[in-house]
C-alpha cells in the first residue's frame, strides 16, 4: 500500500498523509474529504499534472487543486518575507513641499483598496516619482493630507480648528479613503442648521413688507404661511404663487392683483377682501370663506379663477361681475345674493350650488353642470342661451 502527503496548491502547511487506492477518483474524493476542498487536480512538487494514479510513488508529495493552475508554496514563503519587509520599512512623502514620515504598513494596511495602499504595497511598482532627499512627491494640500494620514494611523478622525472639512473630504475621495469620505460627509451633514420648514408669521412677514419698497413686487412664491394672522394687511401686487396659505386668516386684506396661482388657500378665511384683478388660476380653495369679498374691478381688470378648486367655499355676497370661474370646481358652493354679472362661468361644475338671489345678466354658463344648483329669488331671468351649447 502507498501512501502520500497532500497540501492545498500553493501552500505548505496543514498537509494530510492519506492512503492510495482504488481508482484515480477514489483518491481526489479522499483529497476533498480531508482537506475540506473540492478536489478536481493533483500536481507533484515540480507543477506536473499527475492523471493517472499509477505515476503516484510512495511518500510523494502532491499538491490538491481545486482547477486552478500550480502555485508553488516556495512563492508564498518568498511573498510573505518580502511582504512583511515592505510594510515594516520607514518612508517620507512630500505633499505640497511638506514633509511627512511613516511607515509602509500604515499606508497599506487601515485602507487596502485605497490609491495610497496601491501605491506603496510594493516597493516601486508605481515608478513613484521623488524629490533629491527620496521623499515620494504628491501634488496634493498638506494641511488637507495630515487628517488623512493621522485617520491611517489610529482610525480615529480630528480635524485641527481652522482646516475647512470639505477640503479634507475632497482629498480622501482623491485617495480613495471611502470609509474615511463616509464619516466626512456625514460630519459636513450634521454640522449644517437643520432646514426651517415653519409657517412665517405675521410678525416676519410685516418686517418684510415694511422693508420692501411700496413700487417693488414681493417675491412670496412658494413660501408656507399657513394658518398665519395676515387679516387687515396691504398685499397688493405680491406675488404669492404656489405659495401655501393654507388656514391662513386674510379677513379684510387687500388682495388687489396679487398672483395666488396654484396657491393652497383650503380652509383659509377671506372674508371681506378685497380681491380685484386677483389672479387665481388652478388654486385651490377647498372649504375657504370668501364672504363679501369684493372681486370688481371699476378700471375693467377682471379676476381670473380659471381652474380653480372651489368646493364648499361660502362666497354668499361677494361682487364678482366680470370674474373669470371657467371650468373651475364649485360643487356645494355657496353662491347666495352674489353679484355675477357678466362672469364667466363656462364649463364650471355648479353641482348643487346655492345661487339664489344672485345676478346672473349676462353671465356665461354654456357647458356648465347645474345638476342639483338652487335658482330662487334669481334677480334677472336665466336665458337658454347663457346656459346651453
Amino acid at each position: 500500500m502507498r501512501r502520500v502527503t497532500l497540501f492545498v496548491n500553493g501552500t505548505s502547511k496543514n498537509g494530510k498523509v492519506v492512503a492510495v487506492y482504488g481508482a484515480f477518483s477514489d483518491l481526489l474524493s479522499v483529497a476533498s474529504n480531508k482537506l475540506g476542498i473540492k478536489a478536481s487536480c493533483l500536481y507533484n512538487g515540480k507543477g506536473g499534472l499527475i492523471d493517472d494514479i499509477t505515476l503516484i510513488r510512495d511518500d510523494d508529495v502532491l499538491y490538491v487543486s481545486e482547477g486552478d493552475p500550480f502555485i508553488d508554496p516556495q512563492n508564498e514563503v518568498k511573498v510573505a518575507a518580502d511582504s512583511h519587509g515592505a510594510h515594516t520599512d520607514w518612508l517620507t512623502l512630500n505633499i505640497g513641499g511638506r514633509l511627512f514620515t511613516t511607515t509602509r504598513s500604515t499606508l497599506v494596511s487601515k485602507e487596502p483598496e485605497s490609491m495610497l495602499a496601491h501605491m506603496f504595497r510594493e516597493k516601486d511598482v508605481w515608478g513613484n516619482k521623488r524629490d533629491k532627499h527620496g521623499a515620494y512627491l504628491i501634488d496634493r494640500s498638506p494641511e488637507y493630507f495630515e487628517p488623512i494620514l493621522n485617520y491611517l494611523r489610529h482610525g480615529q478622525l480630528i480635524i485641527n480648528e481652522g482646516i475647512n472639512i470639505r477640503g479634507v473630504l475632497e482629498e480622501a475621495r482623491f485617495f480613495g479613503i471611502e470609509q474615511l469620505a463616509e464619516q466626512l460627509e456625514a460630519a459636513i451633514k450634521n454640522s449644517q442648521p437643520p432646514e426651517d420648514h415653519s409657517p412665517i408669521s405675521r410678525k416676519e412677514f410685516v418686517r418684510f413688507l415694511l422693508a420692501t419698497p411700496t413700487k417693488s413686487e414681493l417675491r412670496c412664491q412658494g413660501l408656507n404661511f399657513s394658518g398665519a394672522d395676515l387679516s387687515r394687511l396691504d398685499l397688493r401686487y405680491i406675488n404669492f404663487k404656489m405659495a401655501n396659505l393654507s388656514r391662513c386668516n386674510l379677513t379684510h386684506a387687500n388682495l388687489c392683483c396679487s398672483n395666488l396661482e396654484r396657491a393652497d388657500l383650503s380652509g383659509a378665511n377671506l372674508d371681506g377682501a378685497n380681491l380685484q384683478g386677483v389672479k387665481m388660476l388652478c388654486s385651490n380653495a377647498e372649504g375657504a370663506s370668501l364672504k363679501g369679498c369684493n372681486f370688481e374691478d371699476p378700471s375693467g381688470l377682471k379676476a381670473n379663477l380659471e381652474g380653480a378648486n372651489l368646493k364648499g367655499v361660502d362666497m354668499e355676497g361677494s361682487q364678482m361681475t366680470g370674474i373669470n370661474l371657467r371650468v373651475a370646481t364649485l360643487k356645494n358652493a355657496k353662491l347666495k345674493n352674489c353679484n355675477l354679472r357678466g362672469a364667466t362661468l363656462a364649463g364650471t361644475d355648479l353641482e348643487n350650488c346655492d345661487l339664489s338671489g344672485c345676478d346672473l345678466q349676462e353671465a356665461n354658463l354654456r357647458g356648465s353642470n347645474v345638476k342639483g344648483a338652487i335658482f330662487e329669488e334669481m334677480l334677472t331671468p336665466l336665458h337658454m342661451s347663457q346656459s346651453v351649447r
